[in-house]
């Protein structure tokens, strides 16, 4: 019965969940379902939620609410799966009395069996915790072809004061090594593979008693398919020497790391329960690049956490100009419940945090365009991702931005490519893009 219905899926949230609705999109293509983008037609639209902060939940109602208006049309079944159900089912039952299937984080293989249980008995369904937490290879890649995410691990063991996660996806579980070869072997040519996880530098020690992540990059590295690997959510208290010395001597390891560190001032990463120090942040960024010269460092930083002081504020802008990373991201402090800064005095007024994050974004667009200058000028390899017609010339990444959040390049070119490589001479830089051209271009340049 199922293959004769159309199904939309809609992914909301971080680039895990986007490689959890992939899976998902798996396991549909691999049924024989039909898949559709055009949510008027489907019968059954499956929203994947991410319920990490208050906005995010939002979010997810208000796209779950927006998918049920479309009852009205050709939708039959409606399902909730993720994040949201996983943490707030009790919650969410009754009033969300729209939806007809509820699942959570780990049991995607009882899609079908909750939808024809939904369609014999024309009864909701609630499914949350029915399934297991089984390795899922096909996937259906939402990515840019020569783009893909690749997810070792799910969970947290950090239990940092002001997060969700272990409540939502519980402890951390490094997948088996083999099964991630194999999937990103089944991925085919791929120019780009990013390595996520909620701490990627973490791989191992809960599978096989002790961090493996240096190897698995290594079999990784030496998978043809693969051209080259991206590392995002590496913690700062497990980069260890051997992984900046496979960083470095790795020619397929992009010589970028997505750190996030949270907070600058001792007192606040404390209350954090982060495990770093100041002083120990700034020695490791050091230490990375006495190692590998070229390394481009991104970072993420809470504003705004309860009892944190002007002072500490200003001294994670002072942080900022002496760390010099080249792209970061800044977050309000989210009040969460069920979270142990959620009853910290005092909470910190919104306004206030509203104006610290915007006054740590000028900080950081300073800093962001001074390092982007140096490259004007000068040749850089650029991975194109596409065409911007908006702006009607291609658009790309060098190796110090990943996709989504950090900058890009815009370039002319002769000829572009998709997925292909490109020789990109820089003519001008911002505070968060590059602007250039190749060397065979010979129109005019209008950037």
């Amino acid at each position: 019965m199922l293959k004769n219905k159309q199904f939309g899926v809609i992914s909301l949230g971080c680039d895990k969940n986007r490689v959890d609705s992939e899976k998902l999109l798996g396991l549909l293509k691999a049924r024989g379902c039909t898949l559709t983008d055009d949510l008027s037609k489907a019968q059954i639209v499956i929203v994947n939620t991410c319920a990490f902060l208050q906005s995010a939940r939002e979010e997810a109602i208000e796209t779950i609410l927006e998918c049920a208006s479309y009852k009205d049309g050709n939708l039959e079944k409606l399902v909730v799966t993720g994040c949201l159900p996983q943490k707030f089912i009790d919650e969410l039952y009754t009033p969300l009395s729209e939806v007809d299937v509820f699942m959570g984080i780990n049991d995607y293989e009882k899609i079908f069996e909750a939808l024809e249980n939904s369609y014999a008995n024309d009864a909701r369904q609630n499914y949350v915790g029915k399934g297991k937490d089984g390795y899922i290879h096909d996937r259906v890649l939402t990515t840019d072809e020569h783009v893909a995410y690749l997810k070792i691990a799910d969970g947290c063991y950090n239990h940092c004061t002001y997060c969700l996660i272990p409540k939502i996806r519980g402890k951390y579980r490094s997948y088996p090594m083999e099964e991630l070869l194999k999937e990103a072997e089944d991925l085919g040519e791929t120019a780009e593979l990013i390595i996520v996880a909620q701490d990627t530098t973490r791989y191992g020690e809960d599978l096989y008693g002790k961090n493996v992540f240096v190897e698995l990059l290594q079999k990784l590295s030496a998978l043809e398919n693969i051209q080259s690997i991206r590392l995002l959510y590496c913690y700062p208290d497990v980069i260890t020497d051997a992984l900046i010395e496979e960083i470095a001597q790795n020619d397929k390891i992009v010589k970028y790391m997505d750190i996030p560190l949270q907070h600058s001032e001792d007192r606040v990463l404390k209350l954090m329960n982060r495990k770093g120090k100041r002083e120990g942040y700034l020695a490791l960024f050091k230490k990375l690049r006495e190692r590998i010269p070229e390394i481009a460092i991104r970072s993420t930083f809470i504003s705004g956490f309860p009892t944190e002081t002007e002072a500490e504020f200003e001294g994670m802008k002072a942080f900022l100009k002496e760390a010099k990373l080249i792209n970061c991201g800044f977050f309000a402090y989210s009040r969460e419940p069920d979270t142990g800064a959620y009853r910290m005095q005092p909470q910190i007024h919104h306004a206030t945090k509203k104006r610290r994050v915007r006054s740590l974004y000028e900080e950081q667009a300073n800093i962001s365009k001074e390092l982007l200058s140096a490259f004007v000028g000068k040749e850089v390899e650029v991975l194109c991702d596409g065409i911007d017609y908006e702006k009607g010339c291609f658009v790309g990444r060098a190796y110090f931005s990943a996709p989504d959040i950090d900058g890009k390049v815009y370039f002319y070119t002769a000829e572009g490519m998709q997925g292909k490589r490109y020789r990109v001479y820089i003519d001008r830089a911002d505070c968060y893009d590059l602007y250039g051209h190749t060397q065979d271009y010979e129109g005019e340049l209008e950037l």
